[in-house]
């Protein structure tokens, strides 16, 4: 299996676009958000330890952040998944599915991964705060889940 080109996002640079599907189905655009901040998660799987770690700490930090700042979690997880994980831990967001990790890979975060000897291609967990303008001001790969929020504020 042959990694695609990886590519690694920066401080400064225009975020790439991002539209999807919501838990509930819904499409959403991230671009409507201009004028927002929008802090974006990317996550392995709804539902998993580390995952649910990372989604209510950000849930119960949620109101810290202020009305001027979304909070998105993306995975490649089917939409039926996000909306039994959104429902269960009462999320205070959306949570959006790449399936075809199309903005994973814009955002280089779909990466070559090793577990007990297996290679295989997924979600390296990384955050990026988005500015009101589209610009990114934070970007973060690798990150633990209980440092997602703390790197946001």
């Amino acid at each position: 299996m042959a990694a695609p080109l990886r590519v690694m996002l920066t401080e400064g640079q225009p975020a790439p676009p991002i539209a999807l599907t919501d838990q509930n189905g819904e499409s959403v655009d991230v671009a409507t958000l201009r004028g927002k901040n929008v802090l974006v998660y990317f996550y392995p799987k709804a539902d998993t330890p580390g995952c649910t770690q990372q989604a209510c700490l950000l849930r119960d930090l949620r109101p810290e952040l202020g009305d001027d700042t979304v909070v998105v979690g993306i995975s490649p997880d089917k939409v039926p998944a996000l909306a039994r994980f959104h429902t269960k831990y009462g999320l205070n967001f959306d949570l959006l599915s790449d399936v075809e990790h199309t903005v994973a890979e814009a955002y280089g975060v779909w990466q070559e991964k090793k577990n007990y000897g297996k290679t295989y291609m997924g979600i390296v967990r990384s955050s990026f705060l988005v500015g009101a303008d589209g610009v990114l001001q934070g970007v973060w790969y690798g990150v633990k889940p209980a440092a997602t929020p703390t790197t946001a504020l």
